[in-house]
């Protein structure tokens, strides 16, 4: 790249998200990233852009991958594709536009004088996906036992993973009626790295009796520091289990309750999702979708790097939840042992109660 090309990936990656709002309306903020299909605005979640971060290196702000197709990037690149350019100086124009920046070459030291102060640098969210966390209650009578037990699920202890928050707020969105209410009950997980700190939430509204979610545009939204973490259901081990929803592992963990277990969030997630170093055999939930498969494929080629045993497990209907709810767990237990290595099997079936 030019050295006016470097400048303007710099101040392109200091509005990241008004960037991503531009060129990629079809996608939406989650925590630090905005997700979208694709580098050419497909409505999806596969490519993921990070919002804010340092200035340089793989955690920088305006940084993207694609777990579906591998392709990453930075901003200029996003912009050539979004708008099909074929040539770089039709991007820089752009860019410029964007920017309210002169049509020429920027200065490449001093002070830049009489130009338009772009957004603010979107804050990192973990330290307030920390406050809600600590202000959710654990699970006891309410909306969120309520809904997990609809879903069949029962295994959730106490203290755990996922929380209740009985008056949590709701930002209404575009797609939203005018008269939306701005707080539901919810299901607050606590998303955590490898060392178990909190570095975000995922909330999911839900209706005020707990029979489903809540009449709202995106009943899930997560916040915080999302990539190569993920919400985890007991302690790391040697054979774990991961996957993308809540309620999907939280079905597995039904019928395999001392299996460790990840989830995700999204299969960008997934496919990035960091190794605890004592693992050797990871099973992975695999959704029915090009997403889905994408990041099972991710995933065996960095545990091949990794000496990882990679397994993919499918369900039999469209999800692990509709398999426990529709087949029931027997028939669920019967399907995973088919699936799983036949020494996993023998042990972490026998611990079911």
């Amino acid at each position: 790249m030019t050295t006016g090309a470097g400048e303007l990936v710099r101040r392109l990656a200091e509005n990241a998200e008004t960037v991503c709002r531009r060129y990629l309306s079809n996608g939406r903020r989650e925590g630090c990233y905005w997700l979208v299909g694709d580098a050419r605005n497909t409505p999806g979640r596969s490519l993921y852009v990070r919002l804010s971060g340092g200035p340089e290196g793989r955690g920088a702000a305006g940084k993207w991958t694609d777990a579906q197709s591998g392709d990453h990037g930075d901003l200029l690149d996003l912009i050539a594709s979004a708008c099909g350019h074929h040539r770089l100086g039709e991007t820089l124009a752009e860019a410029r536009r964007f920017l309210s920046l002169p049509d020429t070459s920027l200065p490449l030291r001093g002070p830049q004088r009489n130009l338009p102060a772009g957004p603010a640098v979107p804050t990192p969210s973990s330290e307030r996906a920390r406050r809600l966390w600590a202000a959710s209650r654990p699970l006891s009578d309410d909306p969120v036992a309520t809904y997990l037990r609809e879903r069949g699920l029962r295994s959730v202890a106490s203290g755990a993973a996922v929380r209740h928050h009985p008056n949590c707020f709701y930002r209404p969105s575009d797609l939203d009626h005018a008269a939306t209410d701005r707080a539901w009950p919810a299901m607050v997980a606590a998303v955590t790295d490898l060392g178990g700190r909190v570095t975000g939430v995922q909330r999911t509204w839900l209706a005020r009796d707990g029979l489903g979610k809540a009449p709202v545009a995106t009943p899930r939204r997560a916040m915080g520091m999302l990539l190569g973490n993920g919400i985890r259901f007991g302690e790391a081990g040697a054979v774990m289990a991961a996957g993308e929803g809540i309620e999907t592992m939280l079905s597995l963990r039904e019928i395999l309750p001392t299996m460790p277990m990840i989830a995700a969030l999204s299969a960008a997630h997934l496919a990035a999702l960091l190794f605890p170093p004592v693992l050797r055999r990871l099973y992975v939930a695999c959704d029915a979708d090009a997403a889905g498969h994408s990041a099972l494929r991710r995933l065996a080629e960095r545990g091949a790097q990794a000496a990882i045993e990679v397994i993919a497990l499918h369900p039999c209907l469209d999800d692990f939840n509709s398999d426990l709810i529709r087949l029931g767990a027997p028939s669920l237990a019967a399907a995973l042992a088919g699936q799983l290595r036949s020494e996993d099997a023998g042990y972490f079936l026998s611990q079911a109660a």
